[in-house]
């Protein structure tokens, strides 16, 4: 009977020995290490050119999360608009508003519609891919769009923006994961920062519809906006037959063949890349990912070294909510209600969005300079400090440079926030989690993000209705408050995640890599000892 135990026993060890020596071999970079090198190697223009129609595909799935942005903006902008509150509005000291109860319920059609779309789209991305899912979205938007149009109350236009906003959860999922998976790494950065672009260019030409009908006091000061969000599905139905899949899903779903033509249509056929070699980094990646981690659910992205990926996911999305965007989000309001004449807030609200385009556009080059944490833990210094000041020059409100000051201060915040935690957000989110668990983890955090939207859309006219808590610029030290938290746990979880592969972070997560050492860890320089008769990895 002892003789039997000890069997079982050196079995048991032998088994958890030869375990441990295939997870050391799958925490190298061996198969793939030239093609590797060659990614790291590989610089921007010269990536544009290897790869012109990945960068146009994945811009063009972007055009989905515009309407994300565009509709979004235009609720708020509504709130300050003549014509739409003297139809949907109330008398209040001689003036027409929208009670602070309607503006929450409007302001939670988009968000809760986000919340459902983001959970619910992690099966059919996974079933029948980014292209179908993306076009059944498509429709659904151009029958919802309908019921915002043809609204004759405003509960009928809240079922509209809820039911409307289901599609928006799904297009904010698609567009990071499809863009990062079309792209090599020196594009990487850029194009799942386009995202972030795509809503500011939706804000943009809702704050500008806003106010160029500002004016009219007739129904197509609203219902011309609404009319103008069947535009986008449509153009989008019309090109997404043509679009290459993502060869990531494919050989997920062992179309390896699929996928090589998916390479093909997205790299230039005079600059083409070595299309094997970068097949093999899909492949083997996805091979780690199948022995790290078996199964593909929700569960599972808070599961060992996903759970990590998750968090820093989730805070970095969240933060874009906490730290003061549903301020800024209720400029026009909130410069109204600072004393500016509805002409001027709503010049200063399309001013607002002009300044996040420029500074979207300026993330990108600095993104050839400085790491994905250095830039995000650097905006969020800067824009905490700007929350505060709002909050303290409203204790000189009564003065008309105040005002001004506080709205100017706005728009250097927008600026910041464009250039920095905005499109850097959608950066991390995109490089951090896992392929396989990526569509399920950016519609968690999504999910979280526009739960906490919600939180802050029932609470944000309360604060500011000169009919409720009349805060006004004070709300800044709230969100100054919130910011600092944010920023202290910014400087310890977010790891630097620039230049790295996916199947370098699958690594360096596995390994329980401190995020701030992520930055100088070299995989590629390891050399391999002999550690009792045991080769072991050894980081130089």
């Amino acid at each position: 009977m002892g003789a039997a135990e000890d069997n079982v026993v050196a079995s048991g060890n032998a088994h958890e020995t030869h375990t441990d020596m295939k997870k050391g071999a799958l925490l190298e970079i061996d198969a793939t290490r030239d093609i590797t090198t060659a990614e790291h190697d590989l610089g921007f223009w010269a990536a544009v050119k290897q790869y012109p129609t990945a960068v146009l595909w994945a811009m063009f799935f972007c055009i989905a999360v515009i309407m994300a942005g565009f509709d979004a903006q235009l609720v708020t902008s509504f709130y300050a608009l003549p014509a739409f509150q003297q139809r949907f509005g109330k008398l209040y000291e001689g003036e027409w508003i929208i009670t602070a109860p309607w503006q929450t319920g409007l302001g939670m059609g988009n968000p809760i519609g986000q919340v459902l779309g983001a959970l619910a789209c992690g099966w059919p991305l996974e079933k029948f891919g980014r292209r179908i899912t993306l076009a059944v979205c498509c429709v659904w938007s151009i029958i919802f769009v309908f019921v915002q149009f043809f609204s004759t109350s405003i509960g009928m236009l809240c079922a509209g923006e809820i039911l409307g906003g289901l599609a928006y959860g799904f297009y904010v999922v698609i567009a990071p994961t499809y863009a990062s998976e079309i792209c090599p790494l020196a594009l990487r950065g850029v194009l799942t920062a386009s995202v972030n672009l795509a809503f500011v260019i939706g804000q943009f030409i809702a704050q500008g519809c806003a106010a160029g009908l500002e004016s009219r006091l007739d129904e197509w000061a609203y219902k011309a906006p609404f009319a103008i969000q069947w535009v986008w599905p449509v153009v989008l139905l019309i090109g997404l037959p043509f679009a290459p899949e993502s060869p990531y899903w494919l050989v997920r779903k062992n179309r390896k063949e699929d996928a090589r033509k998916s390479l093909l249509k997205l790299t230039s056929a005079k600059h083409r890349p070595d299309i094997d070699s970068v097949l093999i980094m899909i492949e083997q990646t996805d091979l780690l990912e199948q022995e790290l981690e078996s199964a593909t659910t929700y569960f599972d992205c808070f599961k060992g070294a996903n759970w990590p990926r998750t968090e820093i996911s989730i805070m970095v999305y969240l933060i874009q909510v906490i730290g003061g965007n549903p301020l800024i989000g209720y400029a026009n309001f909130f410069f109204v209600q600072a004393g500016l004449n509805p002409s001027d807030a709503f010049s200063m609200g399309v001013g607002n969005t002009a300044l996040g385009f420029v500074g979207t556009c300026l993330s990108w080059p600095l993104m050839s300079f400085f790491g994905r944490r250095t830039i995000y833990t650097s905006g969020m210094t800067f824009m905490t400090l700007l929350l505060f000041i709002i909050g303290f020059l409203d204790f000189g409100r009564s003065h008309s440079g105040a005002i001004w000051a506080q709205a100017t201060l706005m728009d250097i915040w927008t600026f910041t926030y464009q250039m920095t935690v905005g499109p850097i957000c959608f950066v991390i989110i995109s490089e951090i989690s896992s392929t396989r668990l990526r569509s399920r983890t950016i519609a968690i955090t999504t999910a979280v993000q526009a739960m906490a939207s919600i939180v802050f859309t029932v609470a944000m006219p309360y604060m500011l209705s000169s009919d409720q808590a009349n805060w006004r610029g004070k709300a800044g030290f709230l969100f100054g408050g919130i910011s600092l938290v944010c920023l202290a746990w910014c400087w310890f979880r977010i790891p630097e995640s620039r230049g790295r592969t996916f199947e370098e972070l699958d690594i360096l997560f596995e390994r329980k890599v401190p995020a701030r050492k992520f930055k100088n860890y070299d995989l590629l320089a390891e050399h391999h000892h002999e550690v009792g008769g045991m080769e072991s990895p050894v980081n130089v």
